[in-house]
């Protein structure tokens, strides 16, 4: 049973550069497209970026371009979120999910989240 563990959410201020980790103990990540996901209170779910398995392409919702960055560091089993130039609307439970396939095909297993509140 694959295990997904967030961390690195917290309180932080609109100039924080807060950095989601999620690790994956014991999996190696280049067989899988990974990505972070996130939820703001009273919406759905939504995808925040993306690294392809087939070729490493990464993607980015719109609404972060610019301000987030997605990597993985596959010694560690590890992928993380840089947060910058944070925005209230940043705001939510993020979420780590992971599949077999490629990034537009859905999560086939998902991490329980860490949240992360943007405030003044």
């Amino acid at each position: 049973q694959l295990q997904l563990v967030e961390f690195g959410g917290g309180l932080v201020q609109p100039v924080g550069s807060p950095r989601p980790s999620c690790a994956v103990p014991g999996l190696t990540l280049d067989y899988y497209s990974i990505g972070w996901f996130r939820q703001a209170p009273g919406k759905e779910r939504e995808g925040v970026s993306c690294i392809s398995r087939r070729d490493g392409s990464i993607l980015y919702a719109d609404s972060v371009k610019g301000r987030f960055t997605i990597s993985r560091d596959n010694a560690k089993n590890t992928v993380y979120l840089q947060m910058s130039s944070l925005k209230p609307e940043d705001t939510g439970v993020y979420y780590c999910g992971l599949t077999r396939l490629e990034c537009g095909d859905g999560m086939n297993f998902w991490g329980k989240g860490t949240l992360v509140t943007v405030s003044s």
